[in-house]
């Protein structure tokens, strides 16, 4: 379908607002989550974890363990073979430490047992010798010549000399002559900003269920975002081939990019192998805080020149990304978006992925973009300050649009973020009065979406129903948005169509669910495999009513004659084509595989009003909307939740979240008592705009929404605040002792 055939398609059933179909069984506690799996002669199991940010193991002894009553099986490192390549072992040895121990809660040993109270036992008999190392969890510290390494060799080729070797990785983008273009800006600000590593803060912890076999067949199933990766990296960790591990995700309980990666599953997999018995591991809060990928925390410097009528003349930012004691993969994804949202002739980014003694990291929606973005939109915003300028007319007159070369090098084809600044610029939260210790803020976001291995079956059953296979876990409303392409492109009621998630040797291979790929590459596939589908059932039509197929279209979920020439028959319903399926060839299905790409990039816009209390350093959010381009809004409940879900993430990690390291190198606050996440008393209602400048890459002009939405929070927080007190804020969290301590108050 053309862009042209799409803005003039009427959707009857994509954009409503139907039920969830997995509703009624999360509400009644019917849904099999991540800890509710079980098995006959099921055993427990335990990790013991390192105390210390750095240690080297001199030896484990396990014996006492063994030699516990109940106790099945003890893993290390020893059990676990050298994978070939670099990620592969990054992963696995995060599972389980090989050699030294790299950061407080790195696993060092595992046990499986009868129950769960001689796991706990066993554990205190593992007797480990550390030789206690220097330690570092400071990105700018980590960079320094003569810090403590935390691993060695792991320097790339373009990383220049002068940093120590924890520097792994340098990034770079841009175009344009930076010199020219500052020597034409009236003003130039330069400012540093630091940003706190957060924790994706999912309700659900990890959990796993695995079962080795003796002929060397396994079963794992897991809460995950990614069951057909999740076999990838256990299959190789464990020597396995891939056919002989069938992963079945179960429902998950929050992910938000924390559960794209392996943490239990290996080590589950590994002591089930030694026992004989399935193995279930399911971790601690405390776990899954201390050794559980977080989000990086960042350092940056952003330099950006402007005229006194608002144009940017040139900007350049340098990016310092720490992703914990294993080589960082945000801190392109970080470079690439800092300067997104503009049109520029001037612009350079650089970017440094840097260890340290801290868990490694994990994608947090849109990771990298939302630090990043967090410090360009906080100097943008300081720009417009020091003109009297209005920021949102400053960011229409510098707005990326269809034509630009962004940032990172493509150019851009039709995109939203015009629309959506002129929709907040409309929207009565812009011209609202403000009170006394009161400031609004703004920001622009920006994310890239991904496409990606799809791969879809839809089946028509013989009373008219459909049955979709696909194999993606649903962690944002994907089956209700699948199944609505897919009635609407069968033209047959939503609730006729039935989507299920399969396990990994029931379908061909799907990529994570990340990058907010499902509902446009799964969707797309859906659609496609509709099609063929009604190909399939349009040839049937034409077989009984005996005439060529290409006599035959499709309309209102029924098989006609494609005109009058085709001769005088009845509309033939999918129920009915269905119903005789088994006398014109036998079952109908329509399937399709991709490696989908087009996914169209997405921008959106927040506005925040906010309340400083100046005795207590508090921040009181007062009124909060968000205006983002959805492409197609397939379900605006969901799109929605989507928008008011990335923006409470980023209110929480603006205001309040953190991690807090001692100087001894272990985190302090991995509870959630200590740990401070937003709940409903500290928020105001969200309020939502869905903008709809269709993708031309998706057959419905969807582009994903999950990740846009937490990428403003933090500029537009920060802005806010900065606006209430007067002084500009450059760390996030902003805490009330941060803030008090800007203010004078201590």
């Amino acid at each position: 379908m053309s862009l042209d055939e799409y803005r003039k398609r009427e959707f009857k059933q994509v954009g409503t607002r139907v039920r969830r179909p997995d509703g009624v069984d999360k509400v009644t506690g019917r849904a099999m989550y991540g800890a509710d799996a079980t098995a006959p002669g099921m055993l427990w199991g335990r990790i013991l974890r390192s105390p210390h940010a750095h240690a080297r193991i001199r030896s484990i002894d396990v014996s006492a363990a063994l030699a516990l009553k109940g106790v099945k099986a003890v893993v290390t490192a020893e059990d676990f073979g050298v994978p070939e390549d670099d990620f592969t072992r990054d992963v696995q040895d995060n599972c389980m430490a090989r050699g030294r121990a790299l950061y407080d809660g790195h696993a060092v040993a595992a046990v499986a047992a009868v129950d769960q109270a001689t796991a706990r036992a066993a554990l205190k008999l593992i007797k480990v010798d550390y030789e206690i190392l220097p330690h570092v969890t400071d990105v700018d510290a980590a960079m320094q010549p003569g810090a403590p390494v935390v691993q060695e060799g792991r320097v790339q080729e373009n990383v220049p000399k002068g940093f120590s070797d924890n520097v792994t990785a340098h990034f770079e983008f841009g175009h344009g002559d930076l010199d020219a273009g500052f020597a034409k800006a009236d003003r130039i600000v330069e400012r540093s900003f630091k940003t706190a590593a957060t924790h994706q803060g999912y309700i659900e912890p990890h959990a796993c269920l695995a079962s080795v076999t003796s002929d060397g067949k396994a079963d794992l199933w897991c809460c995950t975002q990614g069951h057909f990766y999740v076999r990838t990296l256990c299959a190789g960790i464990l020597g396995m081939e891939a056919s002989q591990l069938r992963v079945t995700a179960s429902e998950i309980g929050g992910g938000f990019g924390g559960k794209t990666t392996v943490f239990i599953e290996p080590v589950a997999l590994m002591l089930s192998k030694k026992a004989g018995r399935p193995v279930k591991l399911v971790m601690s809060r405390d776990e899954v805080f201390r050794a559980t990928g977080p989000t990086v925390s960042s350092s940056s410097d952003i330099k950006i020149g402007m005229t006194k009528d608002g144009r940017i003349t040139a900007a350049e930012a340098t990016l310092r990304y720490q992703g914990g004691a294993f080589p960082c993969g945000t801190t392109e994804f970080g470079t690439q978006a800092a300067f997104a949202a503009y049109d520029l002739d001037a612009v350079r980014t650089y970017g440094w992925s840097v260890m340290t003694n801290r868990p490694k990291e994990a994608a947090y929606r849109a990771p990298g973009a939302p630090v990043a973005i967090y410090a360009v939109e906080s100097v943008v915003d300081e720009l417009c300050q020091h003109f009297g300028l209005d920021p949102l007319d400053v960011r229409l007159k510098n707005a990326a649009r269809k034509g630009t070369k962004s940032s990172y090098g493509p150019t851009f084809p039709d995109i939203g973020l015009v629309a959506t600044l002129e929709a907040a610029k409309a929207h009565p939260h812009y011209k609202a009065p403000l009170g006394p210790n009161q400031g609004r803020g703004l920001s622009c976001g920006f994310w890239f979406n991904f496409g990606g291995n799809t791969c879809v079956s839809l089946n028509v059953n013989t009373d008219g129903t459909v049955g979709i296979t696909e194999g993606n876990p649903d962690i944002g409303g994907s089956r209700a948005s699948i199944s609505l392409m897919a009635a609407e492109e069968l033209g047959i009621p939503y609730d006729n169509i039935r989507t299920i998630v399969a396990d990994t040797s029931s379908l061909g291979y799907n990529d994570v669910t990340d990058g907010s790929r499902v509902t446009f590459a799964v969707g797309l596939a859906t659609i496609k495999a509709a099609r063929d589908a009604v190909r399939k059932m349009c040839a049937r039509a034409a077989k009984i009513w005996g005439i060529d197929e290409e006599a035959v279209q499709w309309k209102d979920g029924a098989a006609v004659p494609a005109g009058p020439n085709a001769g005088k028959f009845p509309p033939m319903t999918l129920a009915e084509i269905a119903a005789v399926s088994a006398e014109t060839g036998g079952p109908i299905a329509g399937h399709y595989e991709v490696n989908a790409d087009g996914a169209g990039v997405s921008f959106g816009v927040h506005l925040c009003d906010v309340e400083v209390d100046r005795e207590t350093g508090a921040t009181k959010v007062l009124r909060y909307t968000v205006f983002q381009d959805a492409g197609k809004a397939v379900h605006p409940d969901y799109v929605e939740g989507q928008m008011q879900g990335g923006a409470v993430q980023g209110i929480g990690w603006a205001l309040n979240e953190e991690y807090i390291y001692g100087e001894d190198g272990r985190l302090q606050n991995p509870t959630f008592l200590d740990y401070r996440v937003p709940v409903a008393s500290d928020l105001p209602m969200i309020e939502t705009v869905i903008l709809e400048i269709p993708n031309p890459g998706h057959p419905y002009g969807v582009r994903g929404v999950g990740e846009t939405g937490i990428v403003p929070p933090l500029a537009a927080l920060s802005n806010a605040v900065s606006h209430a007190i007067g002084l500009r804020m450059s760390e996030l969290p902003m805490s009330p002792p941060r803030i008090l301590k800007a203010l004078g108050g201590s």
